[in-house]
This record gives structure tokens, sequence and C-alpha cells, in this order.
């Protein structure tokens, strides 16, 4: 099987499992995915967050999807227990499709490890 055909499969069931647990069967967005990994790496699960702090999760979310590939690294956590990482790389001027194809492909990578999927 292809790897584009791989991710794709592996793609569409992540966001249907995700959607089932987390919004009623609604299919999840991007954005809402990467939010969801966030929150995963701050461990807070059962508090109400403001507005700024859905934007600081989506943050550690993004370093933490795209740590492996050498463009962040994690660096320390502060006294609320936030993570904090720091640019290794700066990412490379990337197209639309393309920045949506490198977050998936990090997100599916992510949930593999987390063996949330197989």
């Amino acid at each position: 099987m292809s790897r584009d055909l791989l991710l794709k499969e592996r793609w569409e069931h992540l966001v249907e499992k995700l959607s089932v647990q987390f919004a009623d069967g609604d299919s999840l967005e991007l954005d809402a995915i990467i939010y969801l990994v966030g929150v995963q790496e701050l461990g807070q699960y059962h508090r109400t967050f403001k507005k700024d702090e859905k934007l600081n999760l989506m943050h550690i979310a993004i370093c933490r999807l795209l740590e492996p590939y050498g463009y962040y690294e994690f660096e320390f956590f502060d006294e609320e227990g936030w993570p904090h990482y720091t640019i290794k790389e700066e990412l490379p001027a990337l197209k639309s499709g393309e920045q949506s194809v490198l977050m998936k492909e990090a997100i599916v990578s992510y949930f593999l490890e987390k063996e949330y999927i197989n």
C-alpha cells in the first residue's frame, strides 16, 4: 500500500474514532484534533480553558507533534505544569496543502505512538 494511501486510511480511521469519542459522531476538523493533542499533553483534562489558553494548547500540540521531525525540542514544564519547547529549526515555507499533510502525518504518528490507533 502506498504511503499516501496508508496515511489517508489511518487519518480517516483516527478522525472517526476521535469524533465518536469527543464530538458525538460529528466529524472533527484538523484544528480540533490539534487542540485535543494539546489537552492530552498538558494533562489537565477536567477544566475549562480560556481563549488564550486554548491557543497555547494548540501551540503545545504543534510543538509536540513536530518534535520528532526536528523542528522543536522539549525544554521544561513550568510551575503550572505547562510544557515549553524551543525552536530547533525553522519550519520550511509550505503551501497550505503541504502543511495539512505534514500535520496529519504527525498526528497519525502521535496516535500510533500512544497506541490509540494501529
